[in-house]
C-alpha cells in the first residue's frame, strides 16, 4: 500500500524516473527525437519528463518501457506507483525475475506465475 506522499517529495520521485529514463535512452545511444519516433509520444514532451516537469500517464510509460526493452516495474517503481522490490517484500528470485532485461513482459508474467505456484505467499510485515 502506498502512502500520501509531500509535494516535495512527488517531484523528487519525478526527477528521479526522468533522470532513470535519461540515462536508459542515452544507454541505448538514442536521441530523443529517437525516442520519440519508437514511443508516439512527442520529443518536446519526453524532454520535459527527462526533466522532472511531467507526471506520465501509464500509456507513456508503456511505450518507453517497450522502446528501451526496460521492465515497466522498473518505471513505475521509479515513478512512486509500485514499491520497491526490497519494501513490498519480493523475493530475490521474484526481483531478478522482474528485472532481467533478456526477458520480455509476458515472459515475466509466465516465470514469475510458476515461481509463485511452488512457494507459499509471503505474508505481510
Amino acid at each position: 500500500m502506498m502512502c500520501p506522499v509531500s509535494d516535495e517529495a512527488w517531484q523528487a520521485q519525478l526527477a528521479a524516473l526522468g533522470a532513470h529514463v535519461r540515462a536508459r535512452r542515452l544507454a541505448a545511444g538514442l536521441t530523443l527525437r529517437d525516442l520519440a519516433a519508437r514511443t508516439g509520444v512527442s520529443n518536446a514532451y519526453l524532454s520535459q519528463l527527462e526533466r522532472g516537469m511531467h507526471e506520465p500517464s501509464l500509456r507513456v510509460l508503456r511505450a518507453i518501457a517497450a522502446a528501451l526493452d526496460v521492465p515497466l516495474a522498473t518505471l513505475l517503481t521509479r515513478a512512486g506507483v509500485l514499491e520497491d522490490d526490497a519494501a513490498a517484500g519480493v523475493r530475490d528470485t521474484e526481483a531478478a525475475i522482474l528485472r532481467d532485461p533478456e526477458l520480455t513482459e509476458p515472459h515475466r508474467t509466465a516465470l514469475l506465475s510458476v515461481y509463485r505456484s511452488f512457494v507459499p505467499p509471503i505474508r505481510s510485515r
